[in-house]
């Protein structure tokens, strides 16, 4: 993992917003960015603009030392230095009634604590190969869907619905409000993966393989599901796992 991360890229100086007032000029104007970096010590109302907009448009914040805004090789950055975003986010809604009216059964991906962008572009290539119609992303907690997570997806992420909102229980409630089901990957649950309706509109929850789903959003669910294992081997990778639910959906939706 260590080296990977040294080997990822420096965002290129055109994907850059430099300095408070550009970054509010931005976000004012919708244009959509990935995440701002703000130096850990700054403070004053103009910052508080930044945040206040940023939380308005999902747009995460991480606060950073000096020497990680510095390494960027930008001058006069005033602390806040923000990464245009790759990819165009889209309104979870609007999503789910595009689908409907075209109509297509809804199949959506939701990431709970998924932090490997290596995990998040294997998945987004996955989930694009087998008809998922979009990738939710809470604003906070998920990795940076940066130009590595998409050259990881091979440009799945360009191609498929992303959906970040600010809250994955909020989505949830959406989803059920729209008649779509909430299943979640959990390795001790009783039920397996071929024991789930996949053919009616679904959602899948994939937790990050550290923590899991968190148990609050696990509790709202509809049902869980496992996948089984022979070997004694204590779970898959979530992007492997991620693969062998997708080719599950597919195959009932086929066979229908």
């Amino acid at each position: 993992m260590k080296n990977f991360r040294n080997q990822q890229q420096r965002p290129k100086k055109n994907t850059l917003i430099i300095g408070r007032q550009a970054i509010i000029a931005a976000l004012q104007s919708g244009k959509q960015l990935e995440r701002i970096y703000m130096q850990a010590t700054v403070h004053g109302d103009v910052i508080d603009t930044i945040k206040q907009l940023a939380e308005k448009y999902l747009v995460p914040i991480n606060k950073v030392p000096v020497e990680k805004l510095n390494s960027l090789n930008v001058s006069n950055h005033e602390g806040c230095i923000a990464v245009i975003s790759k990819i165009q986010y889209q309104n979870l809604q609007d999503v789910i009634s595009f689908v409907v009216e075209k109509g297509e059964t809804p199949l959506f991906i939701i990431l709970d604590g998924i932090t490997d962008i290596r995990n998040i572009g294997a998945i987004a290539r996955s989930a694009y190969s087998f008809g998922v119609h979009g990738i939710i992303i809470p604003d906070k907690g998920v990795g940076a869907l940066n130009e590595d997570a998409i050259i990881t997806s091979a440009g799945a992420l360009e191609k498929i619905a992303v959906c970040r909102v600010n809250s994955l229980m909020k989505a949830v409630d959406e989803l059920h409000l729209n008649g779509i089901k909430v299943f979640a990957s959990e390795m001790t649950a009783a039920k397996k993966v071929f024991e789930i309706d996949m053919k009616e509109p679904c959602a899948i929850v994939l937790g990050g393989e550290e923590h899991g789903v968190y148990p609050a959003l696990m509790k709202i669910c509809d049902e869980q599901f496992q996948i089984p294992m022979p070997g004694d081997f204590e779970s898959l990778n979530v992007s492997v796992a991620n693969g062998v639910i997708l080719y599950e959906a597919m195959k009932q939706r086929m066979l229908g």
